[in-house]
């Protein structure tokens, strides 16, 4: 397996991003050129289409709501077992002074980096992105939704 950094990071569902997903989108297409193409049931089309789009949107839609709100809730726990460990107290405080993103990005920081790039966060207010860009030695999440 590839040693994870900034650049691959980020992780795709091939059956959902590389079949399903286009294969929504060919129909769309396919629905609204019918539409301007086949005049005698225009109608049918249009509401052809109308259904794709909405499934299109639903699958989105739910599919980031479950995966990103449990995720989400994971990375905040992952931080709040992280700080205990290293600090020996709770994060809670601190929690409450960080912007999510920047939580998640402080997990991919190795522990010494963490300490820094944490401080950082609390007191010049740099961006998850920018954290992530600071980290020297990345620490791999293979587990990722």
């Amino acid at each position: 397996m590839e040693s994870q950094n900034y650049k691959n990071h980020r992780k795709f569902y091939p059956p959902h991003h590389f079949i399903y997903l286009p294969l929504l989108i060919l129909l769309e297409a396919f629905g609204i050129f019918k539409i301007f193409n086949d005049e005698a049931n225009q109608l049918i089309w249009i509401l052809f289409s109308v259904i794709i789009f909405l499934i299109f949107y639903l699958a989105i839609m739910l599919r980031q709501h479950y995966a990103l709100g449990l995720q989400n809730r994971m990375v905040r726990l992952e931080f709040k077992q992280r700080y205990f460990e290293i600090f020996g107290l709770r994060s809670d405080e601190v929690e409450e002074k960080l912007k999510f993103e920047q939580i998640a990005a402080l997990r991919f920081a190795n522990d010494d980096e963490f300490k820094e790039l944490l401080y950082k966060a609390l007191h010049e207010n740099i961006s998850g992105d920018q954290i992530k860009r600071s980290i020297k030695k990345w620490r791999p999440d293979n587990h990722r939704i």
